[in-house]
């Protein structure tokens, strides 16, 4: 029970952070430049608010939004930016799969052995953390080189959102890969067996009932 409450967690955590991750790369609120002086921007009440797909003029009067569709003119960190989030968003519906195809509440056909579905947990809590590697590279680089084109003010609410997000990524990731090597040095009675005491022979185990007969004997 607790190794199912434990994968439980992890795909539910990294669910929540792919959601998180697919929120950042849609958005356009990564960071808050200011264009003048940080004292102007703070009277005047007027910030630019940058993020991978448009650049907006944010007051209390305005929003305005220009989209940056001139893509090979645009700056190494944004592009590497976008590749980055898109690929992490796109790993997420297999991930996704793998994992909920392989929890014990799932049926599957009979060729498919308990092998396959340990394989499957293991191949969705790696791509959570790849995602996790891929949000990350992303959330840190931006900001970084967009105080270096622009004079960045604070951080806005879609680059928080991928931070929060590519943490609950990692998290799950690694819970699920616990919980499959949890489960792989669990002993087991499908491979154990007994001595009899009467032929001092090794023996495969049988069911509870049929191995307290057993001993009786």
């Amino acid at each position: 029970m607790a190794h199912i409450c434990r994968q439980l967690i992890g795909v539910g955590g990294s669910c929540a952070g792919w959601v998180g991750l697919i929120f950042a790369t849609a958005t356009n609120d990564w960071v808050r430049t200011c264009d003048y002086s940080m004292a102007t921007c703070l009277r005047i009440d007027e910030l630019g608010a940058h993020g991978l797909w448009a650049e907006c003029r944010v007051s209390p009067t305005l929003y305005n939004c220009e989209f940056l569709d001139q893509t090979f003119s645009l700056p190494a960190y944004v592009l590497v930016s976008r590749a980055l989030m898109i690929s992490a968003c796109l790993l997420g519906v297999p991930a996704i799969l793998l994992v909920l195809m392989s929890m014990p509440c799932v049926r599957l056909p009979t060729n498919y052995s308990a092998t396959i579905k340990k394989r499957r947990t293991q191949a969705g809590g790696i791509l959570f953390i790849i995602m996790a590697v891929f949000g990350t590279i992303a959330t840190v680089w931006y900001p970084i080189g967009s105080n270096k084109d622009k004079k960045l003010m604070s951080f806005g609410y879609s680059l928080y959102a991928g931070w929060v997000g590519t943490g609950l990524c990692l998290l799950g990731g690694v819970i699920i890969l616990y919980f499959q090597v949890a489960l792989i040095t669990s002993p087991s009675r499908e491979n154990s067996f007994f001595y009899s005491r009467r032929s001092g022979t090794a023996r495969e185990a049988e069911p509870p009932s049929n191995h307290a007969k057993s001993e009786r004997v």
